[in-house]
């Protein structure tokens, strides 16, 4: 059993990418823990976009992490030791555990047990089976709602959320466009997940292949990028269109804001509805999204992508594969067995 407690605390608030000045990586003891409270072995970490937003000043749905602070995560661990009735020693517990290799659970901090799924890897719990799935089924359940044969586009198609979106709205009998970055990732979505279209934003001629792969316009586009992808969609949206605003990665390293969307009269124009979100508002919906996704999951209709990172001191370099193109699928981290 390890002797101390790996930690990265917050040392400087990031400009853009995140760099080696931004975390310090400190050694302390590992937690003891009174009544109340369990002691949990961090065995994953997910990496997210809204991890990035956490590093600013700037408050978003929740606070700043801190100068000095554990860097604020979403992991999965077991619990090793247990002095709280809702924690048993050897369960598996998924929540914010943070980028620490030893964390404690009480009431005031608490994390929700997990059970072992025969066939099912357990990082799906911070995956399609947790917050990533979660995003994915409130957008399009919720707010998108495709129907059959209504064209649906998403952008970063082969990233954690928009691989599950994309799949969801093609059980729900939408036509579906995927946008990803290179050749590999959009043959990945049109072979594997059995997406209709694929169009590679690296591409020269991307905005001529998207009119291409929308020739009856647009239905439901699911946002993640924002940026020059999120204008090109706009303008295709058709009468009464639905935009899920999930999120806007291509301006989380920028210092200042990008313009305005140029087709955002389009909005007005197609009566369109645009809805943001922000999954921990739907927390109370777990249980039934993950009924779905874990039953399209063992009949083989929805699986996840996953791009796995080794080495617990590998955190702060990983980070930046989200917004390199680098990974695929839901990005995660092992830091033990």
């Amino acid at each position: 059993m390890p002797e101390s407690n790996r930690r990265f605390i917050l040392r400087t608030r990031p400009p853009g990418r995140i760099t080696a000045e931004t975390f310090e990586l400190i050694e302390d003891a590992i937690p003891e823990i009174k009544a109340g409270e369990a002691l949990v072995r961090t065995q994953w970490i997910s990496l997210d976009p809204t991890n990035r937003t956490w590093l600013n000043e700037t408050p978003t749905y929740l606070p700043p992490v801190a100068i000095g602070e554990v860097m604020r995560g979403v992991g999965l661990g077991r619990v090793v030791a247990s002095k709280h009735d809702a924690y048993q020693e050897g369960q598996f517990v998924v929540g914010l555990l943070g980028w620490q290799e030893w964390a404690v659970a009480s009431d005031a901090a608490p994390l929700r047990p997990v059970a072992e799924i025969p066939g099912v890897s357990a990082t799906a719990y911070l995956g399609v089976l947790g917050i990533t799935g979660l995003t994915a089924w409130v957008g399009l359940h919720d707010i998108g709602r495709p129907q059959p044969g209504e064209t649906v586009v998403v952008s970063a198609a082969a990233g954690a959320v928009g691989s599950v979106a994309a799949q969801i709205a093609k059980l729900n009998g939408a036509r579906v466009v995927g946008i990803a970055g290179g050749g590999e990732k959009c043959a990945l979505l049109t072979e594997r997940l059995r997406l209709d279209m694929a169009v590679d934003h690296k591409a020269s001629d991307w905005r001529d292949k998207l009119v291409a792969a929308t020739p009856d316009g647009i239905d439901v586009d699911f946002e993640n990028v924002g940026g020059e992808i999120m204008d090109a969609v706009f303008a295709r949206l058709n009468l009464r269109a639905r935009v899920v605003l999930c999120g806007l990665i291509s301006a989380y390293n920028e210092a200042n804001p990008p313009p305005g969307p140029r087709s955002f009269r389009n909005l007005l124009v197609q009566r369109v509805r645009l809805q943001g979100f922000i999954v921990i508002d739907h927390l109370d919906r777990m249980a039934e999204a993950v009924a779905d996704l874990s039953g399209w999951m063992r009949e083989g209709k929805l699986e996840q992508l996953e791009t796995v990172v080794e080495g617990f001191e590998q955190l702060p370099t990983a980070i930046n594969m989200l917004f390199d193109g680098s990974n695929t699928g839901k990005l995660v981290l092992r830091v033990a067995d």
